[in-house]
């Protein structure tokens, strides 16, 4: 779609389905400015590492005793309040268009937080998955982050084991074990490449660190984690 026809289906989208915050109700915004005001965002002191709350602002006890793995993980907010509306909205009732605004807030973090790469990778869904929802939630907000940082997108990770939910784990161990083994990545051209992984959630950080694992294996440099919420 060319960025003429795009401003122009937004433009009769937004005439018969008015924007709405999702916070107050007020049209014009999905987030207005006051709403955006009240967002949670999770702020330093965060484990250099896994990106959680961590008081040393360095690593965590659990970061200090692994030190492979994915190179880093950061979140933009806490998962909880209008994020977490926003996630569902965007995840489980096709508001895929709120996928621009949020990723808008990631772009605005990354420069801030100097998050750099070379090339933006999404988070894959099972094909599945996938043909029951129609889109995958992480590829939105990927390409519309791409887009405003300027970088390639590469769907390079596909998901070869379609394993249950995240969210129906209960501890991270079986977290973890879900998603083992259950991505793949054959792509010669992220060879070397810094790869920015994205994802809309950090739970455990287990779906980040499996799908790191299938790009190093294919011979990725640096990967870092990057999504709109974390759970705490």
């Amino acid at each position: 779609m060319t960025d003429r026809l795009k401003q122009l289906t937004e433009i009769v989208t937004d005439f018969f389905f008015p924007r709405q915050c999702i916070g107050c109700g007020k049209v014009g915004d999905f987030i207005c400015d006051q709403c955006s005001k009240k967002l949670p965002r999770l702020l330093p002191p965060i484990c250099q590492k896994c990106g959680k709350p961590e008081s040393s602002g360095i690593y965590c006890q659990a970061c200090w005793k692994k030190q492979d793995g994915i190179d880093a993980i950061r979140s933009v907010f806490i998962f909880n309040g209008m994020i977490r509306t926003a996630v569902h909205e965007l995840k489980y009732r096709n508001l895929r268009a709120i996928a621009a605004p949020l990723a808008g807030h990631m772009a605005d973090y990354a420069n801030e937080n100097i998050i750099s790469g070379d090339i933006v990778v999404p988070v894959p869904l099972h094909i599945k998955r996938l043909r029951q929802r129609g889109y995958n939630q992480s590829e939105l907000l990927a390409i519309e982050f791409a887009g405003i940082v300027k970088l390639p997108i590469s769907n390079c990770l596909s998901r070869t084991r379609d394993s249950q939910p995240q969210v129906r784990t209960s501890n991270a161990n079986m977290r973890r074990e879900n998603v083992k083994n259950a991505f793949s990545c054959a792509n010669k051209e992220i060879i070397d490449r810094h790869v920015i992984l994205i994802d809309d959630v950090c739970t455990s950080g287990a779906t980040l660190e499996a799908c790191t694992v299938a790009l190093k294996q294919a011979g990725v440099k640096n990967v870092v984690g990057f999504t709109l919420a974390r759970e705490i």
